[in-house]
C-alpha cells in the first residue's frame, strides 16, 4: 500500500535524524547544529503525536544515543542512560512542569536543581572500593565503548576515591555518570598550536573532545587538554547515597569528583526558570547549550517515570541557538574608509540566537584560504554575543563536487584601480585614495551617533551625496544648503531643510566627537575624550609630538604615529582649514578647568554586549564624565546600562526596581546633563 504524503516525510525525517545521531555519537563529526537536529526532532515528535500508531522502538525519539563502535569493546550499563527532552522557551519550562504535576501531586510542592548542560561527551564511571576500574560512553543507553585508558589520562578525573581521608563513606559499587569536555580557553590555544605548526584546526571543543576519547591509541588523547565534571550517580551496591540530587551534588564533590560550580537549589519553579532565563553562555569557560532543570527529589524524579528516552522528573532547557549550519551563497568584499578591503560571507537566511542572519564576517582572504571556504559550502555559522555573526569554517564531509574555490579580486570592486596586498601584511588595500566607497565609508563614520551623531544622515543619504559629487570630504557636509539636496531621490523641501539644520547644529558638538569623527587609525571614542582633555583644539593636538602623545597613559608608539601621520597629511590639512572656515572648531576647557561633572554622583552596573563599545571603553566613557561604575546591582545603583545577551544582572535590577539605559540611552543622558 502506497505511503501518503506525511507518511513519507516521516520516513525521510526517521532516515535523517538516524543519519545525524551517527554522525554525532559513532563519528563525533555532525554536519548540522545541535540547533537544527532539535528542530527536526521537534517536528518528527510532532507527527508521532498525531500518529502514535507510526511509532516503532528504532524511532530517533525512543532512543538515547546511537549504537556503539565495533571497534571498542562494549560495555552494558547498569542503569539506562538517557538523554532529555527539550524546551526552548518559559511556556516549554511550564508546560512541562504542569504535565509532570498532573502525574503526581508532590510536583506541586518540590524545589529544583538548575544545572549547566554540559556540550562534551558522556561519559560512565565505575569505581569498585573506590578505585576506578572501568569508564564508558553513553553509546545507545543501554550499551557503551570501553574507553578507560583513554579516560584515565584525564587529570581531573580521581584513579581513586575518596582523595580525602575525610570523605565520606563509598559505596563499595559506584557508577557516576559525567560530562568528558575541553574549556574554551584550552580549546584555544591547541588551535593556536595546530595553526603553528600547520596542522589542521578544530570546528568545536564537543566535537574535538568526543574525538580525542574515541581514540584507539591513549597516548593520543593524553595529548588533547580534556578535563571532566561529574553530576549524577548511576548506580550503587552497598552503602547508602543520598536521596536528592543537591545532596548528590554536594556528595560527588566531597569525594573529589569535579562538580559545576554554577550548579543551584531552587525552591520553586519560577526561581529554577529565572535563573535559566537569565544565565549568560558566554560567562562560562566550557561550552554550555542550556540549562537543565531538575526535580531535586529523586525518589519522586524515579516515580515519574520516562517517555521515550526522556525522564520526566527533568528537562533541558536550551538557549537559542549560537552555532548553526547554512549555505554559502556567495563571497562579497567591502571597502573600509582607509581601503582596507573585507571579505564578507552571503548566506542562505537562517536563524541564530532569534535573528535572522543572511551576511557574517569572513575576517580576511588568508583566513578563507587557510579554512578552504568555497562558495556553495555548507559553512557553521557563530553568534554568541557578538554584534556581527562570522562563519567558524566549511563542513567538507557534505561537498558535492560543485563548490567553487575563492580567488580575492585583483581591483577595487568601487573605483576599479588595483588592489595590493603588502609583503607581510593580512590585509588588502585599495590604491586610490579617491575611491568613492572610501569617501562614503570616511562620511558615514564622521556623522554616526559615536562621533557629530547628526540626525538624519544615514548610508543612504551619505551615498547619494557622493554619487552626485556634493561631498568629497567631511568638511563639504557644511557647505551643503537645502536647495543642494532637492535634487536628490526623496527629499522635499522640509526634509532637506531639516537634514541642513541637523548639520550645523553639529558645530556645537564637543571637540572628542570632531576627534573621533576624524576617523584616525586607533583612535576611539575614549582615546578621543582623553586627547580632547590634553589638547584645548586641534591646532594644539597636530603641534603635539610623537613623544608628547606616547607619554599619555593608554597611547603608545602606534596611536601616537598614526595621530601623526593623519595630521601631517596634506589633504587632512586641508579638510581641517575647510572645518575651521566653517565655524567646525571646537575647542576643550582643560581637566581641572570644568564644572561638575554629567554623570557625577551616578553609580552605574554594565552587563551584556553594547552595540559600539567594549566593556572597558563603557567603563571610562562613564568615569570620564564623573560616573562611578561597580561591579554588582546594589541599593545604590543608578542605573544598569543593558546590552545584548545581559546576564543575571538585568533580573537582580528588575528586583530592585534599578531603570536600564541603552548605549545610545548613556549618550544621550550626558548630553542632557551637560546642557
Amino acid at each position: 500500500m502506497p505511503l501518503n504524503d506525511t507518511q513519507s516525510e516521516y520516513q525521510a525525517l526517521k532516515e535523517e535524524l538516524h543519519f545525524h545521531n551517527y554522525r554525532y555519537h559513532v563519528l563525533n563529526d555532525p554536519v548540522i547544529s545541535d540547533y537544527e537536529f532539535d528542530q527536526k526532532l521537534k517536528h518528527l515528535k510532532a507527527i508521532e503525536e498525531a500518529h502514535p500508531e507510526w511509532v516503532t522502538p528504532d524511532s530517533p525519539s525512543q532512543r538515547a544515543g546511537a549504537p556503539p563502535l565495533a571497534q571498542f569493546l562494549k560495555v552494558e550499563h547498569p542503569a539506562p542512560i538517557l538523554s532529555l527532552g527539550n524546551a526552548f522557551g518559559e511556556t516549554d519550562l511550564r508546560e512541562w512542569h504542569a504535565r509532570i504535576a498532573r502525574l503526581d501531586d508532590r510536583v506541586e510542592d518540590a524545589d529544583f536543581t538548575v544545572e549547566p548542560k554540559l556540550d562534551g561527551l558522556t561519559v560512565v564511571l565505575h569505581y569498585h572500593n573506590g578505585t576506578f576500574v572501568q569508564g564508558a560512553t553513553r553509546g545507545n543507553g543501554e550499551v557503551g565503548e570501553d574507553i578507560t585508558e583513554n579516560l584515565r589520562t584525564i587529570k581531573a578525573l580521581p584513579l581513586h576515591i575518596p582523595i580525602s581521608v575525610d570523605g565520606p563513606p563509598v559505596p563499595e559499587v559506584l557508577v557516576v555518570r559525567g560530562e568528558a569536555l575541553i574549556t574554551k580557553a584550552d580549546f584555544e590555544a591547541l588551535n593556536q598550536r595546530l595553526e603553528e605548526v600547520g596542522g589542521k584546526t578544530y570546528l568545536n571543543p564537543r566535537n574535538t573532545a568526543a574525538g580525542s576519547l574515541r581514540q584507539l591509541d591513549s597516548r593520543i588523547t593524553a595529548q588533547r587538554p580534556l578535563t571532566l565534571l561529574v553530576y549524577a550517580i548511576v548506580h550503587h551496591e552497598g552503602g547508602e547515597i543520598p536521596t536528592t540530587q543537591w545532596e548528590t551534588l554536594v556528595y560527588l564533590r566531597a569525594l573529589g569528583f569535579p562538580v559545576a560550580d554554577a550548579s543551584t537549589l531552587c525552591s520553586t519553579l519560577d526561581q529554577a526558570i529565572a535563573l535559566c532565563l537569565e544565565t549568560d553562555p558566554e560567562a562560562f569557560p566550557f561550552e554550555i547549550d542550556g540549562m537543565v532543570i531538575k526535580l531535586n527529589d529523586l525518589a519522586l524524579a524515579d516515580d515519574l517515570g520516562v517517555v521515550g528516552k526522556d525522564p520526566r522528573g527533568a528537562i533541558a532547557y536550551k538557549f537559542p541557538a549560537q552555532e548553526v549550519t547554512t549555505l554559502l551563497r556567495d563571497i562579497g568584499v567591502n571597502v573600509g574608509r582607509t581601503g582596507v578591503i573585507t571579505p564578507y560571507a552571503i548566506l542562505e537566511p537562517v536563524e541564530i540566537g532569534g535573528v535572522v542572519v543572511k551576511q557574517a564576517t569572513l575576517h580576511n582572504f588568508d583566513f578563507i584560504h587557510d579554512k578552504d571556504i568555497r562558495i556553495g559550502d555548507r559553512v557553521l555559522v557563530k553568534r554568541a554575543g557578538e554584534v556581527i555573526p562570522y562563519i567558524i569554517g566549511p563542513i567538507e564531509d557534505v561537498r558535492t563536487g560543485a563548490e567553487q574555490s575563492y580567488t580575492p579580486p585583483t581591483n577595487c570592486p568601487s573605483c576599479g584601480e588595483p588592489i595590493i596586498n603588502p609583503v607581510g601584511e593580512v590585509a588588502y588595500y585599495c590604491t586610490n585614495s579617491a575611491c568613492p566607497a572610501q569617501l562614503v565609508r570616511n562620511l558615514e563614520h564622521f556623522v554616526s551617533r559615536g562621533a557629530m551623531d547628526i540626525v538624519g544622515l544615514g548610508i543612504n543619504i551619505v551615498n547619494q551625496l557622493v554619487q552626485e559629487g556634493l561631498a568629497h570630504d567631511i568638511a563639504d557636509l557644511y557647505h551643503l544648503e537645502p536647495s543642494h539636496l532637492l535634487a536628490l531621490e526623496g527629499f522635499a523641501e522640509k526634509k532637506a531643510e531639516n537634514l541642513v539644520s541637523a548639520i550645523q547644529t553639529t558645530k556645537t558638538q564637543p571637540l572628542w566627537r570632531l576627534i573621533v569623527g576624524l576617523g584616525i587609525h586607533g583612535v576611539g571614542e575614549v582615546a578621543a575624550q582623553t586627547l580632547a582633555e590634553r589638547y584645548h583644539d586641534l591646532d594644539a593636538l597636530s603641534r603635539a609630538s610623537q613623544e608628547e602623545i606616547e607619554s599619555i597613559e593608554g597611547f603608545g608608539p602606534n596611536i601616537a604615529e598614526s595621530i601623526l601621520q593623519w595630521f601631517n597629511n596634506e589633504e587632512n590639512q586641508a579638510v581641517l582649514g575647510k572645518l575651521k572656515a566653517s565655524g567646525v572648531w571646537p575647542s576643550a576647557e582643560r581637566r581641572g578647568e570644568t564644572g561638575p561633572q554629567p554623570l557625577e554622583g551616578l553609580t552605574f552596573v554594565i552587563t551584556g554586549t553594547l552595540p559600539t563599545l567594549s566593556r572597558s571603553e563603557a567603563k571610562t566613557l562613564i568615569e570620564s564624565h564623573g560616573g562611578k561604575v561597580t561591579g554588582g546591582v546594589s541599593g545604590g545603583t543608578d542605573y544598569l546600562l543593558l546590552g545584548e545577551n545581559p546576564g543575571s544582572k538585568l533580573g537582580q535590577a528588575q528586583k530592585r526596581g534599578v531603570p536600564t539605559l541603552s548605549e545610545e540611552d548613556l549618550r544621550q543622558l550626558i548630553k542632557d546633563r551637560s546642557a
